[in-house]
């Protein structure tokens, strides 16, 4: 198994998250983000819109973080990390729109300009960002996990950019839920972090 990425995209490090969770073996291959490699040909055969992850397995390959989450939940996991009662796994599915919509356009943006220099529509990404913190927060206030009474794939899709905050400039202090369930997924067996994340004071 095979992993093209860029260390520092909170996307390919939620695919390492659930690797790692699982304890599959892989071998990272890191794409020369700098040279746009991912904008190469030989890329571009593998995932048309040239962005990172992509994971092979054997002869399959998967691109876009939502499509491997649930492609190595489905492979290789117990149902419990995305859940076939449609009622389950559309709460799955509900937290995995979410990443790929407002955190996208909201801390992980805002995340994107100041790390990389990437534009952005300031106002507009801090708004977005206010909105689905507030929303995580009451959501947490009365459940340890997004989507079911245990951890899922809905998680993992939705913790680097906010554990990236820190890196958007955003303070977590007011966000007690949220911080408990980044300690909860930070304690777990086989978690591995990235540079920069929130960790707890405690």
């Amino acid at each position: 198994m095979e992993l093209f990425e860029i260390p520092p995209s909170g996307n390919c490090h939620k695919i390492r998250l659930l690797l790692s969770f699982l304890q599959l073996p892989y071998r990272s291959v890191v794409i020369d983000a700098a040279n746009l490699e991912q904008k190469s040909e030989a890329f571009l055969r593998m995932n048309p819109f040239g962005q990172v992850p992509v994971l092979k397995d054997g002869e399959t390959e998967v691109w876009d973080s939502q499509a491997i989450l649930i492609y190595l939940a489905r492979q290789y996991a117990d149902p419990s990390w995305l859940p076939l009662d449609a009622v389950a796994m559309s709460s799955v599915m509900e937290w995995l729109s979410v990443s790929a919509n407002e955190i996208s356009r909201g801390p992980a943006s805002i995340r994107a300009h100041y790390k990389f220099g990437r534009p952005v529509a300031m106002e507009e990404a801090q708004q977005v960002t206010a909105g689905i913190l507030q929303v995580l927060e009451r959501h947490l206030k009365t459940r340890d996990w997004l989507a079911a009474d245990h951890i899922t794939i809905a998680d993992l899709a939705v913790y680097p950019y906010i554990a990236l905050a820190p890196e958007a400039r955003i303070d977590m202090g007011q966000y007690l839920s949220i911080c408990n369930w980044m300690t909860r997924i930070q304690a777990l067996p086989n978690y591995v972090g990235m540079p920069y994340m929130w960790q707890s004071a405690g």
